[in-house]
């Protein structure tokens, strides 16, 4: 698949080179990197090409132009990934952030500080990473997230270290604690949590409607807010330009009155499935989804 391609290949050299070469240099590496992978058209661009019907329609010329911009970007975030951990804190807060939702992000680190528990729920978009640690840099401390497993191990630990080294305190869904538990306990402790929200890994998820069609998400944001009162927050990033980015939270979705845990749950995924539709829709172009998410592809009937 196209993802553990690049994952493979972008690891095996990332840290080694890529901060070596000058910067041009790079971007125009992974910029061919990604025209070479598109122009294959394996599975991963043909499930990213599924996905990206449902947000923009089945035009075949807009959706093979879109799907192009979309690998670029994905080449882009494991670029700017590697080139991460060298940006000192100072350069970093001065970047060009296309700020948006500022008063929610303000409310959020306000939230922090007086001891209740944050939960920042994102798509797959843009650079997550250094929006995180663009976060943290701004006062939010360190915070704690979710991570796959890789089928690598090698590629893995660095994977960890490299979070780690940010400052993120980094879960793996499986071969260590229990995820919800360790989750739970540092929001009681009203620390932030950031998780990738718009796929289900644990065939626990949520069917939700997301751009006309059923979709799986995963519901552990809203489970975890429902269960320890801390504030949902969804949040996206997206690239602008060559070098920019931008960052937005929006409104917290709060718990709902009636119905039991599963309930409530379902209903604050249903909320957080159409901001998410709205973030997509603003930035198809930054939403790195190759793996299924609709149901009729899952199953096999799309």
């Amino acid at each position: 698949m196209l993802r553990e391609r690049l994952t493979s290949a972008a690891y095996g050299v990332g840290w080694v080179l890529v901060c070596q070469v000058p910067e041009s240099w790079a971007r125009a590496a992974f910029r061919l990197g990604a025209d070479v992978a598109w122009r294959r058209q394996g599975q991963g661009v043909r499930v990213l090409e599924g996905n990206l019907r449902r947000v923009i329609g089945p035009d075949h010329g807009e959706l093979r132009k879109l799907s192009r911009k979309v690998v670029r970007s994905y080449a882009r975030y494991y670029l700017e990934v590697f080139r991460l951990h060298e940006i000192p804190r100072e350069r970093l807060l001065a970047s060009g952030v296309d700020i948006q939702g500022a008063e929610n992000l303000e409310r959020s680190l306000e939230y922090l500080k007086n001891g209740r528990g944050v939960i920042y729920a994102l798509p797959h978009m843009g650079n997550f990473e250094q929006a995180g640690a663009w976060v943290i840099a701004n006062g939010a401390g360190s915070f704690t997230t979710v991570a796959e497993r890789l089928a690598l191990e090698p590629v893995y630990e660095r994977w960890l270290k490299f979070r780690q080294g940010l400052g993120f305190e980094v879960v793996p869904t499986t071969g260590g604690p229990r995820p919800f538990g360790v989750l739970a306990q540092r929001l009681r402790a009203g620390n932030l949590v950031c998780m990738l929200a718009d796929r289900d890994v644990s065939d626990t998820g949520v069917e939700v409607d997301f751009f006309g069609e059923k979709a799986l998400m995963a519901a552990g944001a809203a489970m975890l807010a429902v269960r320890t009162g801390a504030a949902l927050m969804p949040a996206s990033c997206w690239f602008a330009g060559d070098t920019e980015w931008g960052i937005r939270v929006y409104d917290e979705i709060p718990v709902p009155e009636p119905g039991n845990l599963r309930e409530k749950a379902a209903e604050m995924m249903r909320q957080l499935a159409t901001v998410f539709e709205q973030a997509i829709t603003e930035h198809p172009e930054d939403w790195h989804m190759l793996q299924r998410v609709f149901v009729a592809d899952l199953d096999g009937s799309g």
